[in-house]
């Protein structure tokens, strides 16, 4: 029996005609290959992936954040939910998804239905002038808690009967939201999101630490995974008494960095992130006096910088990795003792090295985890000390 029957066809999931084990290998060599090949000489130890799943079972149900695209049907007529196949814009209708948490599927299937049976259509190539783009549910890890935001190009008033009939069933969220995206470009969400009804957030406990995860801002996709990166950063950061945190989104580092010791100052652009990290500072009782966020971006907050030095840099990066203005001031300009570099592309990180390491900087330590099974996505967990 397949893992999934849309594989063959879906874009999501590339991998799943090889084991997971073979994945585990394939993603092993490629990590060696690459980062070597940037440091023209052999890895300092080899790549070694934290355990997260049974190598010899098929990950599924891992994905906190489920993510789905509407197009039309057959000749532009009706309604479609699915992924996109691979390579193209084309979507695949799905019924199934087994790498998404299970409520999540449960709560954005209900929604599908009541969005046909109201004759909603898609926003893209539809003969219909409809306002769908995307549907995303985030969940807690225990699928106990479930918000979900619906994308449109406009708040219209034929989406007022399928919400309606979703809040009604069984299958509903805890919180409903209603995101406006107008505009082209590569960004699934838009700047202007109305609560509909219902919580703000899901509430996501990593290493004992509480998080309040909105659907509007970046939070791991895998609370497992999340789990673990915190442990390997807060590790590699060690005892550093002045921190400071470079796209720290909620909060994940920052708040399990900030200690009796330890006094972090953390920086993010995206608005909502940083109220929901203040939120979860509080949340957990962390004093002000030990973690301070700020709102910018990177490159603007790099450009005047607290006085004094810093012991330690944590870098997460979005996926483009750090613009050449950023490894500049940290390695060069700042140039702390210890950078623990969190990378979710393998390129760019391999890109950025010799930079780095011209600028007095050793690569320590390479720790992968499993961020994606079943794709060549994953994530790095970099210690650099300067020489």
């Amino acid at each position: 029996m397949e893992f999934c029957q849309h594989a063959r066809a879906c874009g999501g999931c590339s991998w799943l005609h090889l084991s997971y084990a073979q994945q585990l290998k394939s993603k092993e060599a490629s990590i060696s290959r690459l980062l070597s090949s940037a440091l023209q000489v052999a890895l300092p130890s080899p790549p070694r992936f934290e355990p997260l799943f049974d190598p010899e079972k098929q990950p599924k149900g891992f994905r906190q954040k489920v993510a789905f695209v509407f197009g039309p049907g057959p000749g532009g007529r009706g309604l479609v939910m699915g992924h996109y196949a691979r390579g193209s814009q084309k979507i695949v209708p799905v019924v199934e998804c087994p790498v998404h948490s299970d409520r999540g599927n449960r709560v954005a299937f209900a929604l599908r239905d009541q969005l046909i049976r109201a004759g909603v259509g898609a926003a893209a190539g539809s003969r219909s002038g409809g306002v769908l783009r995307h549907l995303l549910v985030r969940t807690s890890q225990d699928d106990r808690q479930a918000v979900a935001m619906l994308v449109v190009t406009r708040n219209d008033k034929i989406l007022r009967r399928p919400v309606r009939a979703l809040l009604e069933l069984s299958e509903r969220p805890d919180g409903f939201f209603i995101n406006i995206h107008d505009g082209p470009g590569p960004f699934m969400v838009g700047p202007d999101t109305i609560r509909i009804a219902g919580n703000r957030h899901v509430r996501e406990t990593i290493n004992g630490l509480s998080y309040l995860v909105s659907p509007t801002t970046f939070f791991q996709t895998n609370a497992l995974a999340a789990a673990t990166l915190q442990r390997l950063v807060v590790a590699d950061v060690g005892h550093s008494e002045r921190v400071l945190d470079l796209y720290c989104g909620s909060g994940l580092f920052s708040l399990a960095l900030a200690g009796a010791s330890t006094r972090v100052t953390a920086v993010e652009e995206n608005r909502q992130a940083i109220k929901d990290a203040e939120a979860n500072a509080r949340l957990n009782g962390i004093e002000s006096g030990h973690v301070r966020f700020v709102c910018a971006r990177v490159e603007d907050a790099l450009n005047r910088p607290p006085r004094g030095t810093w012991d330690a840099v944590v870098l997460d990066p979005p996926r483009q990795g750090c613009p050449p203005q950023v490894i500049e001031a940290v390695f060069r300009r700042m140039r702390p003792a210890r950078v623990v570099y969190v990378s979710c592309n393998l390129d760019a990180l391999a890109a950025e090295l010799p930079a780095i390491l011209q600028a007095g900087y050793a690569l320590d330590s390479v720790r992968a985890v499993d961020m994606f099974p079943h794709t060549d996505h994953l994530e790095m967990v970099a210690r650099l000390s300067r020489r």
